[in-house]
């Protein structure tokens, strides 16, 4: 009797413990067959200066310290002001901009554009 009245008592005292589990994190990794594990990086790089031609919806070129550079404007490129509005209206010639995005020479596409005047 005074066994089954110490396993319980140590039950009670244990069960609250086996519950007060906050989360989990479970990380999932599959492989089929023999193929490689492939990672893919994407670096996001800026380049700032003044707009010298602006086609709403496909290009724009600035005008750096280095020259000119030519990116292609995405289906998801936003456009916004310094305090993160978006822009409606055209870029204009010499409009100091920043332009962020991803890939290198002529494969450059715009995540975003802070317009600054």
């Amino acid at each position: 009797m005074v066994k089954k009245t110490i396993v319980a008592l140590a039950c009670a005292l244990i069960a609250p413990l086996g519950f007060a589990q906050t989360g989990t994190t479970t990380k999932e990794e599959t492989t089929t067959g023999t193929q490689p594990t492939t990672t893919t990086e994407t670096t996001t790089t800026y380049s700032a200066g003044t707009v010298s031609t602006y086609t709403p919806g496909k290009t724009i070129v600035v005008q750096t310290n280095l020259g000119a550079a030519s990116f292609v404007l995405g289906t998801t490129t936003r456009i916004v002001d310094a305090a993160g509005n978006i822009v409606t209206s055209a870029l204009r010639p010499g409009q100091r901009v920043r332009v962020y995005y991803t890939g290198t020479g002529n494969t450059r596409t715009v995540e975003r554009v802070i317009v600054g005047d």
